[in-house]
């Protein structure tokens, strides 16, 4: 999800819930600590350069459990830190305190935005010498012509 999505909707909603993939709710009582730019330049594993931006939201829980954030005051945080850090419409990326500090993508499901998982991946597989992945047939799915019929398709 990019910035301009979650300002969207954040516009259409009375209240934030989040969702962690496991279906587990984030405490009501969160706070967005910081939103922000990070810039990620590195060379992957084939050679090439590669520079990466994205928005960056890290949610809080603390004990102060009659707190709740309210979209439009997010929606403030989130235009501060557009013209504050010179922040472009990028895909936001969210950090929060699983037994580490875990990343997240944003996608929003009606009613909650949720977390989504983030995977790792090697992004020079024809330089690594990574075969690419086969596709998978099922036997049933071929045309089972028998081979011995003058139209067969098999010589």
């Amino acid at each position: 999800m990019r910035l301009s999505e979650i300002k969207e909707l954040l516009g259409q909603l009375d209240t934030i819930g989040f969702q962690l993939p496991n279906g587990e709710l984030v405490p009501n009582h969160f706070h967005v600590t910081e939103v922000g730019k990070i810039t990620k330049n590195f060379i992957d594993c084939g050679g090439t350069v590669r520079n990466e931006e994205v928005a960056n939201f890290q949610l809080w829980n603390a004990n102060d459990y009659d707190h709740r954030l309210h979209p439009e005051k997010l929606i403030n945080i989130i235009e501060l830190s557009e013209k504050v850090l010179g922040i472009d419409d990028l895909e936001i990326e969210v950090e929060y305190q699983g037994q580490t500090i875990e990343k997240f993508g944003l996608d929003f499901d009606g009613t909650y935005f949720t977390l989504t998982s983030k995977q790792t991946d090697c992004l020079a597989k024809d330089k690594c010498g990574i075969p690419e992945e086969k596709q998978k047939v099922k036997l049933s799915d071929i045309n089972n012509e028998p081979c011995c019929s003058p139209d067969g398709n098999c010589c």
